[in-house]
């Protein structure tokens, strides 16, 4: 954790949005996790910053589902549509260490894209920060309306039981032309208060590993 502090230039929130976490992760990266009046009982909201800037913003309700997210580097802004086949469920992921998902999001820049993927728990937990999470394995494919596989991710996540909430591990993610390795796993977490809580700049892992961003931003639109 990080002590008390004077802080830097925050990052600007919505209006009518409450911050609650701040995380830095270790691919330079930091994500701060918000709710704002006005959205449905369990929605959180997630953006994600460069050094450059910011990559996402997103938000999941409280069975994660992807309500919505928008991609920067694209352009594209990505909703959930109703009545998905298999609803992602961290209940149930919880309760039996396993959930599948199927559902389709709807893009105006994109088009359809439907999400087909699975997560569970591996038993092993970790505290990163001293903050205790579960590790996860997941699996996921995104495909195009005609069932043409865009790409496809597999490898390590981690859930936070108390935030009901997924955080970035490792993985692969494999498309029609290429590969690329993800390494994003959390390395700090600042709370209301605390000094660099909100802070608009990543602090690990900034340098050669920023190469790989962009490229990587096309297919990362995990669990938020």
């Amino acid at each position: 954790m990080t002590p008390m502090g004077v802080q830097a230039a925050a990052f600007q929130l919505p209006v009518g949005c409450t911050a609650y976490l701040t995380v830095h992760d270790n691919n330079c990266q930091v994500d701060h996790h918000f709710r704002c009046d006005g959205d449905p009982a369990g929605i959180q909201r997630r953006v994600t910053l460069s050094e450059e800037g910011m990559l996402f913003m997103g938000q999941i309700d409280s069975e994660t589902q992807w309500v919505e997210s928008f991609h920067a580097l694209s352009g594209h802004t990505e909703r959930l549509e109703s009545n998905p086949a298999d609803p992602a469920s961290l209940s149930a992921l919880l309760a039996t260490g396993h959930d599948s998902f199927d559902f389709f999001t709807q893009s105006p820049e994109i088009g359809r894209t439907r999400y087909v993927g699975e997560d569970s728990l591996t038993g092993r937990t970790v505290v990163i920060d001293d903050v205790t999470l579960d590790e996860t394995r997941y699996s996921l494919t995104a495909f195009s309306p005609a069932g043409v596989e865009l790409w496809r991710a597999k490898g390590h996540e981690f859930i936070s039981r108390d935030w009901r909430m997924f955080l970035s591990g490792k993985g692969v993610v494999t498309t029609p032309t290429d590969r690329f390795e993800k390494h994003d796993e959390p390395v700090e977490f600042i709370f209301p208060g605390e000094a660099g809580f909100l802070s608009p700049k990543p602090k690990h892992g900034c340098g050669a590993l920023m190469s790989q961003a962009p490229e990587l931003q096309e297919y990362s639109n995990d669990h938020i």
